[in-house]
């Protein structure tokens, strides 16, 4: 979701990697400069950034390392606003949020991220439908909650929000709720009957937080309505959505270092679960290609459980991965999110992160057809794949309308996948792996910024 940016830095690498003098520094800021305008990023941000990063260079002396460091450190500050990051809970629950922004802006489907996101924390999590002006808002929420399981409050008697934000707070005091999410009203832009309603649903939930949704694709548009909604209502977190579209990705420099509140949550992908928390330093090294393995582990620890990942390893070890262990594998891979989204966590894979742009996991069509195979399968197929024999894959491929020729291929792959997964499984595993990835791209590798 950083490619542009990411790019960006890498161009101007380029111009400095092999010199160590104030001409190689003077290219590499000229094109960091103009590739940062082209990705959008306020010109007054820029010629600061730019300033910052010749003055530190400067001063640790002019060379590549140097100005990697500098750029890094450059980058940090402008990132690092003052405030909360992530999501802060109240000292007494429940945590009201108010949900902000401009019709159009993603906020409805952020909201529901953020529910879900919430609730993998094992939080309860009640929403409530305060946006009456859209028509179709409060059917999206119902969708949204039943699709994530979490509770929806709404009140079809009233088209008042401040009634319904009212009798939501009251409902939920015998309830026990964690956190409590309020879906507001948008507009085209901004006006003064806006502002006067979401005041007014403002005074009624007295809110701890309240959080402005910002359209990564209005690029400098998102900074100035987010400035607008501070000074009028006043925000204390942005969250960006849809920043894995064709956002060029300025937007996040932007609103860190003008509107100065700080980026809580960035939308990373369609699915509800392509929701990610905001932690500068993880972002910088995102940007210069540098990946992000903590963020990464913790996606890995929502949604695979400890004792099942053991017991996996050692099916593994022993041989004994089967068609069961691979479609529960693919079902946690899709609750983590999008595949382009997670091998951009991996250091030096940001490139091939490009190539699956447009890869989704649960709408494969390869996904799709292993799933028929497997359920044209008896028990005892799936639990050992060494019993199937010509007259059974014959069956099997009448059974889900594939060619046998495609069953073949599909036990092939799955069979050399089982290999692979054993042969990193044991001891040496991890450091076999770790070299190929240097190999393939990682720091220090094909990909990296640190060649």
């Amino acid at each position: 979701m950083f490619d542009t940016l990411t790019d960006s830095f890498t161009n101007a690498i380029k111009k400095i990697r092999f010199h160590d003098d104030d001409k190689a520094l003077t290219k590499a800021l000229n094109e960091l400069k103009k590739s940062l305008l082209k990705a959008d990023v306020n010109h007054k941000v820029v010629k600061e950034l730019i300033t910052k990063v010749q003055l530190e260079t400067k001063k640790n002396g002019i060379g590549k390392e140097q100005f990697l460091d500098a750029l890094k450190k450059t980058l940090n500050e402008l990132l690092e606003v003052g405030g909360n990051r992530g999501f802060t809970f109240a000292p007494n629950p429940p945590t009201v949020i108010l949900m902000t922004g401009l019709q159009g802006s993603g906020k409805t489907t952020t909201t529901g991220k953020l529910a879900l996101y919430l609730k993998n924390k094992q939080k309860k999590v009640l929403i409530v439908a305060a946006d009456l002006q859209r028509l179709a808002a409060v059917e999206q929420l119902r969708q949204i909650t039943s699709q994530i399981e979490v509770e929806l409050y709404d009140d079809e008697a009233t088209k008042n929000p401040v009634e319904v934000v009212r009798s939501a707070i009251e409902y939920s005091k015998s309830k026990l709720y964690d956190v409590i999410l309020i879906d507001t009203a948008g507009r085209l832009a901004i006006d003064d009957e806006l502002m006067d309603e979401l005041e007014a649903v403002k005074q009624a939930a007295s809110p701890d937080e309240i959080f402005y949704v910002a359209d990564s694709l209005t690029g400098q548009d998102a900074v100035r309505t987010a400035t607008t909604f501070k000074e009028k209502i006043g925000i204390d977190g942005v969250i960006l959505s849809k920043y894995d579209g064709d956002a060029k990705g300025g937007v996040a420099l932007g609103l860190a270092s003008q509107v100065e509140v700080p980026l809580r949550f960035i939308g990373s992908g369609e699915k509800m679960e392509d929701l990610e928390v905001f932690l500068p330093e993880r972002v910088v090294n995102r940007l210069m290609g540098l990946g992000d393995i903590e963020g990464l582990a913790e996606k890995t620890a929502s949604v695979i459980d400890e004792k099942q990942a053991k017991k996996l390893t050692k099916k593994i070890q022993k041989g004994k991965f089967n068609f069961n262990d691979f479609l529960e594998q693919m079902e946690s891979m899709k609750k983590m999110g999008s595949m382009k989204s997670l091998l951009g966590m991996i250091p030096g894979m940001g490139n091939m992160s490009k190539a699956l742009k447009d890869f989704d996991l649960e709408n494969s069509s390869e996904l799709k057809n292993i799933k028929a195979m497997v359920s044209s399968m008896t028990a005892k197929e799936r639990e050992n794949p060494d019993l199937l024999n010509n007259s059974r894959k014959q069956r099997i491929a009448k059974g889900c309308g594939l060619e046998i020729v495609e069953i073949n291929r599909m036990i092939k792959q799955f069979k050399n996948a089982g290999k692979m997964a054993k042969k990193f499984s044991g001891k040496n595993g991890m450091k076999q792996l770790q070299s190929m990835m240097g190999q393939a791209g990682g720091p220090g590798g094909m990909g990296g910024l640190q060649k």
